[in-house]
Formats: C-alpha cells, sequence, structure tokens
C-alpha cells in the first residue's frame, strides 16, 4: 500500500477544523471582508476586457464587441491630452505626497508630546472634524472664501494692499488650493494610525534613554522616530500604490474653463469619456493604464524599501 506524500495527515485536517471551530466569529468576519472584496473590485475586474474591444455595447455585452487588442491605448498615447493629463495627474499626487504625507506625522509627533490630557482631547477633536465634511462642503467654503465680494482671501489680501483675485480662474492657484485643503480636511484624521504607533511603543525605552542622558531631541531621534518608521514605510508604499489616484470629485467641482490646462487629469479625463460621451472601450483602456501605473509604482516602491530596511508589504 503507498500513501500519497501530499495527502494531509488527519491530524493536521482535525487541527485545521478545530481552529475554525474555535475562531469560527473571526473567519465569519474575514469571509465577510473576502466576499465585499470580491463581489465589489475582483468580481467586476472582467469588465477590463472591454478596453480591447472596438466599442462596448450594452445589448452585445462583454464577449460580443469587435476586439481590436491594443488599438485604444494606441490611440491614447498618440493622443493631444496623454501629455497634459499625465503630467497634472503626477504633480498633484507628488505634491501631495511631499506635502501632505508628513502633516499627520508631524502632528500625531507634537500631540504625542501635549501633556496635558484635556488640550490633547480638544486639538484631536478638533483636527478630526474636517474628515467627516463632504468634499462639496469643502469646495463651497473654498468659493465663499475667495470670491471677489468679501471673501476671506481677498480680505487678507488687501491688509497687504493688494489688489482682490478671482482665485477659481487663476490657473497658479488650483494646485495650492486642492492640496492644502487636502491637507486641512485629511491630516487630523490620519494622524490617527501614528498616534496608535506611537502608543504602541514600549515606555522602557524611554526611561532607558532618560537615564543615559538623552533629552527629548535625543528621544525622539533614537526612540520615538526608530518606534514609528515600520508604520510611515508601509502607509508610504501604499500612497505611492495610490500615486494616480487624485480626488477626482474634488477636481471637477474645483475646475473651471481657465484653469483646465492644470487641472485635468487622467481621472477626468476616463469621466467624460466614459459617462458623458458613453466611449466606454476607450475609457476603460485608459483607467487600464492608470491603475497598471500605479501597479508599477507598488511594485518597485516596495523592492526599493524591503532592499534598503527589510520593511515591506510582501
Amino acid at each position: 500500500m503507498h500513501l500519497d506524500p501530499g495527502a494531509r495527515s488527519p491530524s493536521k485536517l482535525e487541527f485545521i477544523r478545530k481552529e475554525i471551530v474555535r475562531n469560527k466569529y473571526v473567519y465569519l468576519m474575514i469571509v465577510m471582508v473576502m466576499a465585499y472584496y470580491g463581489i465589489f473590485h475582483y468580481g467586476p475586474m472582467y469588465g477590463l476586457l472591454m478596453a480591447f474591444q472596438q466599442n462596448y455595447s450594452l445589448s452585445h455585452g462583454i464577449w460580443g464587441g469587435e476586439w481590436i487588442g491594443f488599438e485604444h491605448f494606441r490611440t491614447f498615447f498618440d493622443s493631444y491630452y496623454f501629455g497634459r493629463l499625465l503630467k497634472n495627474t503626477l504633480i498633484l499626487s507628488f505634491y501631495s505626497i511631499i506635502l501632505g504625507f508628513p502633516a499627520p506625522i508631524l502632528l500625531a509627533i507634537l500631540l504625542n508630546e501635549v501633556r496635558s490630557s484635556k488640550f490633547k482631547r480638544v486639538v484631536q477633536t478638533v483636527s478630526y472634524l474636517p474628515h467627516f465634511i463632504s468634499i462639496v462642503v469643502v469646495v463651497g467654503i473654498l468659493k465663499t472664501f475667495s470670491s471677489l465680494d468679501n471673501g476671506l482671501f481677498n480680505i487678507v489680501r488687501s491688509f497687504f494692499s493688494l489688489e482682490p483675485v478671482m482665485f477659481f480662474t487663476e490657473v497658479d492657484m488650483f494646485r495650492p488650493m486642492y492640496i492644502l485643503s487636502n491637507i486641512w480636511q485629511g491630516a487630523g484624521w490620519s494622524s490617527i494610525i501614528f498616534l496608535a504607533a506611537l502608543a504602541g511603543i514600549d515606555s522602557q525605552l524611554y526611561e532607558a534613554a532618560k537615564i543615559d542622558g538623552a533629552g527629548r531631541w535625543k528621544q525622539f531621534l533614537h526612540v520615538t522616530l526608530p518606534g514609528i518608521i515600520p508604520t510611515i514605510i508601509v502607509l508610504f508604499i501604499l500612497r505611492m500604490g495610490g500615486i494616480m489616484n487624485a480626488d477626482m470629485q474634488k477636481v471637477l467641482l474645483m475646475q473651471t474653463a481657465p484653469t483646465y490646462e492644470v487641472s485635468d487629469i487622467i481621472a477626468t479625463f476616463v469621466y467624460r469619456v466614459g459617462v458623458q460621451q458613453a466611449n466606454f472601450s476607450y475609457a476603460a483602456a485608459v483607467g487600464l493604464f492608470n491603475g497598471i501605473i500605479n501597479l508599477i509604482f507598488l511594485i518597485i516602491t516596495n523592492m526599493i524599501s524591503r532592499k534598503a530596511n527589510q520593511t515591506s508589504l510582501w
């Protein structure tokens, strides 16, 4: 009698069965998460096939269209809009990373140094609140503050004897308003995960550093910063994986005809072509290109991080 070397022993199967029964509620939660991603994220991915068709038709379905290969991709790469869309998307994303990514880290570190628990709670509450304001309201606030008649921004300019400006029609003002308002809205909420990482640092490390004569700055450099570096790296890798994903809704709301040159990004182009013009196949091709660039940045950043400090997603 020959036993299959690849077959699992009864003891392993019994262990798996007992593990599932023992932690059934934990596995049930995992099943719900997997079902969510399977239904709403991985399931619709078959629709990417329309990127390789002449034009998707609701009557013919995914498999009923005429296959044209990479023609839509070549059309997009050769189009007048390609360079401008790619440039605007990358500029908005890079500035958002350079200025926006460190903001919640600095806020979390500053809050961690506050000794008054009451003051700390007040600051946390105030900094979290903008996260719960909708994008539409945020853009409405910006438009109110930047109006020519009694707008806050122009009132401040008048103190310096400067002429009032229509901020939403100024090409040079679009990117600063977009990026700074994103920082204001998201820094407080994003700082939560860094505060959790700071809370997980062993207090005995600080005590040991004090005994060795380390001041607040030395404690920050040799205890605090190394303690949150893994969290920073993981979140940075994830952020780089979405580098092409600028906030389309906010860009559309802030966009005006004079600022098209700097505000038109790949996401808004996909919206125009796919939703407004109903050219689903071409929009799917552009969206697929956008996703592939994100994936490339994610893999490269993860690889560099793994070789530099052994911290990575995989």
